[in-house]
């Protein structure tokens, strides 16, 4: 690949969403004194969360129905009786602790001090504003990237092109010279392609792909692409 610019995915990519996720539900359920089955819960809103992101990119849901729905389907789905008051607090607390937690993939940091003598290093995501630059900075990841472009700030979400052009634009980077790696085929994958960029699929969570790419399965083998 003749790539001088590498556009990163943050989320199910380098930082371990699932893990940092059930802790930081784990540590607010603690916190307020909720004796909700831990696991039950965790297996209903799993589904529902990534169904809610789903409608998020495809703008057919806001942030905040995003924060409160997801949480009331699946207290709903594990019939435990809550008041929107409280789900309220939780949608809250979950932003302002989720950057508490900073599990990363195997080998996240071990691959990003390789790359980066090498490449020009960004992140596109489509995660919340004010919780993103935490997580790199409090994640120690920051340092590895030159700029970070998130939806919020673009207006629009992976995979619209135009936050993708918007990216190649702030960062004078050439769609031919960059390459977009990331978990999630439509919103990383195709949203790359269909700019002109190149793409490295990370298959982390069983989604099929429906184009042929590079693919990986720990992100070790992006040594074998760049």
């Amino acid at each position: 690949m003749n790539i001088k610019h590498i556009f990163f995915d943050l989320d199910h990519t380098l930082w371990d969403f699932e893990t940092n996720s059930n802790r930081t539900f784990s540590f607010i359920f603690d916190r307020n004194d909720l004796r909700v089955n831990f696991n039950d819960f965790i297996e209903v809103y799993q589904p529902i969360n990534h169904r809610y992101w789903k409608l998020f990119r495809e703008d057919k849901v806001s942030k905040a129905d995003l924060r409160y729905g997801r949480l009331r389907e699946a207290f709903d789905g594990v019939k435990f009786d809550i008041s929107d008051e409280m789900i309220h607090l939780l949608s809250e607390e979950y932003i302002t602790y989720l950057a508490d937690h900073n599990e990363l993939f195997d080998n996240a940091l071990t691959v990003l001090d390789y790359l980066k003598p090498q490449y020009n290093m960004h992140i596109i995501t489509n995660g919340f504003q004010e919780v993103q630059h935490r997580k790199l900075h409090n994640s120690k990841l920051l340092p590895f990237f030159d700029e970070v472009i998130t939806s919020e700030q673009v207006g629009v979400k992976k995979p619209n092109p135009v936050i993708f052009e918007y990216a190649l634009n702030v960062t004078g980077a050439g769609a031919h010279e960059s390459v977009m790696i990331g978990d999630n085929f439509e919103a990383d994958i195709l949203g790359a392609i269909n700019v002109g960029m190149k793409a490295i699929f990370c298959k982390f969570n069983g989604e099929i792909a429906t184009k042929e790419v590079p693919t990986v399965d720990n992100l070790l083998e992006l040594k074998n692409f760049l």
